[in-house]
């Protein structure tokens, strides 16, 4: 989150951008598929700013450093999750947003570790219980 903090008037600007999600004055969320436009431009070879420009952003508006520092979150994401990343709703997930200042020890990478295998144990699991309700109800439905 940056330290600038945005105008009533700069605010509805940027809200008008069919890029713009939704804005508050501390931050600006961009919609998913601008955020995979640019990843893909940025693959191609086109720079941040030069991305932004050309998708209706005002640079002295956001800041000239702001595109390098959303491109690299999203090239982040992407490389992790591909286009899903953009797409899903990944509040509650693993941070996608910038790294911890802090490397986690050896320990502490393990404990995360395991709680993510657990995690995922447990999505598998509910995953399996659900699709045994909906080949149930498949049946059902065909009786």
């Amino acid at each position: 989150m940056s330290k600038k903090l945005y105008t009533e008037d700069q605010m509805k600007e940027l809200q008008r951008n069919p890029n713009v999600l939704k804005v508050s004055e501390r931050s600006i969320s961009y919609q998913p598929n601008f955020k995979l436009k640019a990843v893909l431009d940025y693959h191609k070879g086109k720079l941040p700013s030069q991305i932004f420009i050309e998708h209706g952003f005002n640079l002295e508006l956001l800041g000239n450093r702001q595109p390098k520092r959303c491109l690299e979150r999203w090239r982040e994401t992407y490389a992790r999750f591909g286009e899903a990343g953009f797409q899903a709703e990944r509040r509650g997930k693993a941070s996608t947003g910038r790294p911890s200042k802090k490397a986690l020890s050896p320990e502490e990478q393990l404990k995360k570790a395991e709680a993510r295998i657990k995690y995922l144990e447990m999505e598998n699991d509910f995953l399996k219980k659900l699709e045994e309700l909906e080949r149930q109800a498949l049946k059902k439905k065909h009786h």
